[in-house]
């Protein structure tokens, strides 16, 4: 077991930023050994962070070759822009590193097919830092479900409902360092951010293992939205509200499982809405969840019921989260950044494959292909591939620590902060 894990952190952006201040620079057994950005100021943003956190001055490059491949590099942590995280992380595997990318999805099926073959080639874990599947709700559904309190599960939703023109697409847009996503939204028109949602639905499902997904069908509605939302926030002069961007404003993706379950994704980020919801919805034969009025609602109980998110976390919190609320939060998003950046690291450590493995991943990043594939043929169904190539009928046991997402396990011998 390691005592300490070191780590190349590539891309500092927005987010990139975030988890790196909030998350790994705050761990005291990670020793941030690198730091590379093309962009020079955010590398002394990065180094800043660091300083401020007590740390050892990193390694600063624009050259992210030479981070993956310096020799003292136990796991490389991968924040660029979508466009660039599949070959950093094929690059970080052929050279025998722990990887973790950001959420995000492939632009091409091409780029999941290798990163599989390099994974099933080289062995070195792959993770994607999908946040929400450590969330409090979706963790409480997964124990619901995992308990048989649901009983059969027929049917799971889930959607990315956010505004993000003001927040996101066009904040900052005429500085050098911008969001890469508006590009996306420029040219594709698919599901682009299905992963908060899909994530926990596939591990409530027991995606890849013993279920796989079969068919994916999207439908793109109308697209005026972003063009709306440019010359209220730019002006009607600026460049970008002239724009005919290609991104529909609400696409609706159907997913069929092989055990017989219809999945229902949705992404909402260009028309004005009130609030921001994920909507993780679990239908069952015993009983449901979902966000909407914060409601799990099991046999037995009596109509109408409502808010009850609170009282049910007092009898069915998962263990993982029960234990974090008694030490007190840490990290962005109501604390699930630090718990998937320590699951990544505890898995580093321990020398373990990682809660969400590389099949899981290119899983969830095969969807924004799959649905700009669909929604050029009218939302016809099209086969989603089979990663494991079979093994998904009988893999070997998953891992039994305290971040597993495939089992319920409570381990308290494993300090989620390390001070």
């Amino acid at each position: 077991m390691k005592e300490k894990v070191k780590i190349a952190y590539i891309g500092l952006g927005r987010r990139g930023v975030s988890v790196l201040r909030e998350c790994f620079a705050k761990m005291s057994d990670v020793e941030i050994t690198v730091l590379c950005d093309t962009y020079e100021p955010a590398l002394n943003t990065g180094a800043e962070i660091l300083e401020n956190a007590g740390k050892e001055r990193a390694i600063l490059t624009t050259d992210a070759d030479a981070a993956i491949n310096n020799p003292d590099v136990d796991a490389v942590v991968i924040m660029t822009g979508w466009n660039e995280r599949a070959v950093l992380a094929e690059k970080a595997m052929l050279a025998g590193k722990y990887t973790a990318i950001e959420v995000g999805c492939a632009f091409d099926i091409s780029e999941c097919y290798r990163l599989i073959d390099v994974y099933e080639q080289t062995k070195s874990p792959l993770m994607m830092l999908e946040n929400c599947c450590y969330g409090r709700r979706e963790m409480m559904g997964l124990r619901l479900v995992k308990e048989g309190l649901f009983g059969e599960v027929v049917h799971c939703a889930g959607g990315y409902h956010h505004f993000l023109p003001d927040c996101e697409l066009f904040l900052d847009i005429d500085k050098e360092y911008k969001h890469y996503r508006l590009a996306s939204y420029v040219h594709r028109n698919c599901e682009q951010y299905p992963t908060h949602e899909l994530g926990p639905i596939s591990k409530v499902l027991n995606i890849n293992r013993g279920n796989r997904f079969m068919t994916l069908s999207s439908f793109a509605s109308g697209k005026g939205g972003l063009k709306q939302s440019a010359k209220t926030i730019l002006g009607e002069d600026s460049p970008y509200a002239k724009i005919d961007y290609k991104q529909s404003d609400i696409i609706t993706t159907i997913l069929t499982c092989a055990n017989g379950q219809t999945v229902h994704l949705c992404l909402d980020t260009t028309s004005p809405r009130p609030y921001y919801s994920r909507n993780f919805t679990v239908r069952g034969t015993k009983g449901m969840c979902t966000e909407e009025r914060k409601v799990v609602f099991l046999e037995g109980m009596e109509e109408p019921v409502e808010n009850n998110e609170e009282q049910m976390y007092e009898k069915y919190d998962h263990p993982l989260h029960k234990e974090y609320h008694e030490l007190g939060e840490r990290g962005g998003h109501d604390g699930m950044d630090w718990l998937v950046c320590r699951a990544f690291v505890e898995s580093v450590k321990n020398g373990t494959n990682t809660p969400i493995d590389a099949y899981d991943t290119v899983t969830w990043m095969a969807i924004a292909a799959l649905s700009e594939a669909s929604i050029n043929q009218g939302g016809a169904p099209v086969t989603f591939p089979d990663f494991t190539k079979g093994k998904w009928i009988n893999r070997e046991a998953p891992l039994k620590t305290k971040y597993t997402l495939d089992e319920i396990v409570e381990d308290r011998s494993v300090p989620i902060f390390l001070d």
